[in-house]
């Protein structure tokens, strides 16, 4: 069943198909909803059809960790990093970096 929310979406993304931040919206409320295939499909998407949109690298990855796609998850991380270099956001870029640590090992702690 979908919810009123997920519904609303829907519509508007009908309305403008490619507005990345109805795809990305779309994809964090599948998510919340455990819809998890239908936000895989709306985050790799965005991340082909419009990867100056930042934030969606890190869900994106996230995800891929949760799915046990560890390389995925890194090759994401790395992509959205060149990202947010060129688009200069640094607060993305230091997100994405520290994810990148962690999934790499790169941040374990050797004491």
């Amino acid at each position: 069943m979908m919810t009123d929310r997920l519904q609303q979406l829907t519509d508007f993304l009908t309305e403008n198909p490619n507005d990345p931040f109805l795809n990305y919206a779309l994809a964090t409320e599948h998510l919340k909803l455990g819809n998890i295939q239908d936000a895989l499909e709306y985050y790799e998407k965005l991340v082909d059809n419009h990867p100056d949109y930042v934030g969606t690298y890190y869900h994106l990855g996230k995800l891929y960790e949760t799915l046990g796609r560890k390389d995925d998850a890194i090759a994401v991380y790395e992509k959205g990093m060149h990202s947010a270099r060129v688009k200069r956001d640094m607060h993305a870029l230091s997100e994405l970096q520290a994810a990148y640590r962690v999934a790499t090992g790169m941040d374990d702690d050797d004491d």
